[in-house]
């Protein structure tokens, strides 16, 4: 009996053995989603209409925002009904793109990571070939990623983000001078701690921490749909004849 549960035991530690590339890589690919209400705050929140209650994503869930950005953070949620971006079906930009409720997919390669989302087919690039942000600034939804290895963790900067996403449905806000550093640390095959450091120096007054986990889907035959938010609301083309 014992050395049954022995074999068994280890044909279970096999399964969670975290898969690796050819060159030794930890390997992401694979379908991923979370398994929390940080779309809706990335902070501490009790249920209301519509909102599921969240245990925050914010490391000692404080933001430090300069009391001028925190004014205009409150003036968010006031209206977040209209002014959020995602209500206008923009590219929510990153970080939040990572924590929607919809499940993304790694394809992987060693020079480049690509990310596609369910989510309005969004499509992210995280250049892994050591080649550097481009010069300048660049107004871009999706950011700049460019990626390296430390060990068995992918480490990501991104910068050259515009303005116009937020971090949530709350209101949490960034400006144009948003830099990022994503830590994807793989824990087995099937989950990945992510940890994102946020710097901002117009609207926060220190860099502070968001970590997660997301979970590989294992289910048969899965694969991303759609969700084209902008089908769905006549505001963004002609009413369709009924």
């Amino acid at each position: 009996m014992a050395t049954g549960l022995a074999i068994a035991g280890g044909q279970n530690q096999n399964n969670q053995a975290m898969p690796r590339t050819a060159d030794g890589k930890p390997d992401l690919s694979g379908i991923w989603q979370v398994m929390n209400a940080a779309a809706w705050d990335i902070q501490d929140h009790a249920a209301r209409k519509g909102v599921p209650a969240g245990i925050g994503v914010v490391i000692g869930n404080e933001i430090p925002y300069k009391p001028e950005a925190l004014a205009r953070k409150r003036q968010n949620y006031e209206n977040r009904a209209t002014a959020d971006p995602e209500s206008k079906c923009y590219l929510p930009g990153i970080p939040r793109i990572m924590y929607m409720p919809y499940p993304f997919q790694i394809f992987q390669k060693p020079d480049t990571i690509t990310m596609l989302f369910e989510y309005v087919h969004a499509t992210r690039f995280v250049y892994t070939n050591g080649t550097p942000h481009p010069p300048g600034h660049i107004d871009w939804w999706m950011g700049d990623s460019r990626g390296r290895w430390e060990g068995d963790t992918l480490v990501v900067d991104v910068v050259d983000f515009n303005e116009e996403t937020w971090f949530d449905r709350a209101g949490n806000f960034h400006s144009d001078e948003l830099h990022l550093v994503e830590r994807f640390t793989p824990l087995d095959r099937d989950h990945i701690t992510y940890d994102v450091t946020v710097e901002d120096p117009k609207v926060f007054t220190r860099p502070w921490r968001m970590s997660m986990i997301l979970y590989r889907h294992r289910e048969t035959n899965l694969q991303l749909l759609e969700y084209e938010c902008y089908a769905f609301d006549e505001e963004f083309h002609p009413p369709v004849p009924r």
